[in-house]
């Protein structure tokens, strides 16, 4: 079966889509294939040389001509938050299968909208939580469901990078308040769709947010500031659903960091640690190390690592983030194939956006709220 890929967005998100759609027919033995058709972008210029250095056949600056064209089946969505829920919606409409970024959309009541139609049009979705591809997540999602660290206790996980640290960084798009939030709903969508990966539903949280820079320059050079209305840094203490408790962070001013996408679970018999700037490590603790030889062990990534070994033969070598992005495209693949792979789609999309929303909730409150 040969399906038409159509991109919208040529942006950082929208090259890596591209690349991981480009690398996996070529890693992976799919019964899809596809051809990459049409990418649209708001400048038609911009369209142009993105289509041409990611081997797109055609360009167009209309994203609508893009979703209405016949030999597109799968619509690829990179654009600005804000714009997901209406990009989606067109697509569903029109029959096609939907891959989008995350977050699903900037409030918990338009990623239910695009939930639902998605549903009823019965068309497959993929919401771009790549880091949950990574085989080290996989392996420590096993370890957790076998019982080998005993009863989860904790999760603490933060997602910090620096690319907002610097006070005279221009205003952008992430900044505008009618894409869902700051920090939080960007980076900490993420380390809340690993908790749910690894531990479960989040019940309860008490949260917290942070404007940290109030104004920056309305473009580079700019004398003129725009004020800053969303966070810089959110945090949440979170009450799972099992029992278990723990704390996220998100942080885009974080100096010095460059991808902190890091975890610690702690169980009854053990414990995991992991760091994103490590990823293809995973550290492993157990309370049944004999008396003097207890302490975290190392696990490097390897070919035992399902699906590590498709892009190299050898353990510790190290796959990269681009190739967690084809492992994305793969299992969202398989599931418009007919097969049940457990990938992220809109309804897990959705309940991490409701999760977000409960921790704005609560921190405007500033007490305890449920996961609605």
């Amino acid at each position: 079966m040969r399906l038409g890929l159509g991109l919208i967005g040529s942006g950082f998100m929208g090259r890596t889509h591209a690349f991981g759609f480009t690398a996996v027919n070529h890693v992976f033995d799919l019964p899809i294939k596809v051809d990459r058709v049409v990418l649209a972008d708001v400048d038609g210029d911009r369209a142009r040389h993105a289509a041409a250095a990611l081997g797109f056949l055609d360009s167009t600056d209309n994203w609508r001509e893009l979703v209405a064209r016949d030999d597109v089946q799968i619509v690829d969505i990179t654009a600005p938050n804000v714009l997901h829920k209406e990009m989606a919606l067109a697509a569903i409409a029109a029959g096609k299968h939907v891959y989008c970024e995350k977050p699903l959309a900037p409030s918990a009541s338009e990623a239910l909208e695009m939930t639902l139609a998605a549903e009823a049009a019965g068309v497959v979705t993929a919401v771009g939580f790549n880091y949950l591809k990574n085989p080290m997540l996989k392996l420590a999602k096993e370890i957790i469901e076998s019982g080998e660290i005993g009863e989860v206790r904790s999760f603490n996980g933060i997602h910090a990078e620096d690319y907002m640290a610097d006070a005279q960084a221009p205003w952008t798009w992430r900044l505008d308040p009618a894409g869902g939030g700051g920090a939080l709903a960007d980076l900490g969508s993420h380390v809340v769709a690993t908790a749910r990966y690894l531990v479960g539903p989040i019940a309860e949280v008490l949260g917290d947010v942070r404007t940290v820079i109030t104004e920056r320059p309305e473009a580079s050079g700019s004398k003129t500031s725009r004020k800053v209305e969303v966070e810089d840094i959110g945090r949440a203490f979170v009450r799972f659903e099992n029992g278990a408790t723990g704390c996220i962070q998100a942080n885009w001013i974080e100096t010095g960091r460059k991808m902190q996408h890091d975890f610690a679970v702690s169980g009854s018999r053990g414990g995991i640690g992991f760091s994103q700037e490590r990823f293809n490590e995973l550290d492993l603790y157990l309370t049944s190390d004999a008396k003097g030889r207890s302490g975290f062990r190392k696990i490097f990534a390897g070919p035992a690592h399902e699906p590590y070994g498709a892009f190299c033969v050898a353990p510790g070598h190290q796959i990269g983030f681009n190739d967690l992005k084809t492992i994305e495209v793969r299992d969202f693949l398989r599931a418009v194939a007919g097969e049940t792979v457990g990938h992220a789609g809109f309804r897990e999309g959705l309940e991490v956006q409701r999760t977000v929303e409960a921790i704005y909730r609560s921190a405007r409150a500033g007490t305890w709220r449920d996961v609605e």
